[in-house]
């Protein structure tokens, strides 16, 4: 299926690794330009050097998404390096699952806020763009209740409303927007990995707990996000498509 993406215009956060990367990567491949941003500026140059090889236009710089007039800087600087943005996709995540002030504070600043001050800082390049979608990236921690998920699963289920709402309010603007929300996923240098490495029986429980026997890989997750974000899905819009294998048992409604 060609997804219609070559000669688009995107922007992915946290692009260095993991699901991030994957979804950038993938834009890539489709003929996609790509601008993306990390806090760690030698990864930010490693990944826009492979973006560039895929014959694409690509740039990129270090940007803490929990810093608005930064972020806001970087967004409109990347729409000018790329002649414009059809496409964002929100992926920073601060994992906050401590239950104090600061996971709270940290979360809410990176989470949501992050994801709400990109939107707004490239909404007037969206409504200019004939191809606008917002894709954001939440987790299944979002539908189930998880005492030990803290803030982190609070804050992905607001990432929800809040992109459903989106999607409301502008598909009349011709703006899509929709939610990719990953299972457990693994991926070298991840949150997983560590788990792996630092508490083997809790990694090992969470493996067993997916039907699949497996967790998900970033590709698994990138495919998603980039289907949405594409014209192929120009009628899907206000999904939060739930990419996890089988492993929540609630109906999605």
């Amino acid at each position: 299926m060609d997804l219609g993406l070559r000669g688009l215009k995107s922007l992915v956060t946290g692009g260095t690794k993991g699901i991030g990367r994957a979804i950038a990567e993938s834009l890539a491949a489709e003929g996609c330009d790509v601008a993306i941003c990390a806090r760690n500026s030698m990864e930010v140059a490693e990944i826009v050097a492979v973006l560039k090889t895929k014959g694409v236009k690509a740039t990129g710089a270090a940007v803490d998404v929990s810093d608005g007039p930064l972020l806001k800087g970087w967004v409109v600087e990347a729409a000018a390096a790329l002649n414009g943005l059809d496409i964002i996709v929100a992926n920073v995540s601060a994992m906050a699952v401590s239950d104090d002030e600061d996971g709270w504070a940290t979360g809410f600043s990176t989470d949501v806020m992050g994801t709400v001050r990109l939107v707004d800082a490239a909404m007037p390049f969206l409504l200019a763009s004939k191809a606008a979608a917002i894709v954001t990236i939440s987790s299944v921690s979002a539908r189930e209740v998880d005492p030990d998920s803290g803030p982190y699963g609070v804050f992905k289920a607001a990432i929800i409303h809040y992109t459903q709402g989106l999607a409301q309010k502008l598909a009349a603007q011709g703006v899509r927007a929709n939610t990719v929300s990953p299972g457990p996923t693994f991926f070298e240098g991840g949150i997983w990995n560590q788990i792996r490495d630092s508490d083997p029986a809790l990694y090992q429980m969470a493996v067993t707990l997916n039907p699949t026997g497996r967790m998900g890989t970033p590709q698994e997750i990138a495919n998603a996000a980039v289907f949405l974000a594409s014209p192929a899905a120009s009628f899907i819009s206000g999904a939060n498509l739930v990419v996890d294998g089988a492993l929540t048992r609630g109906v999605h409604l």
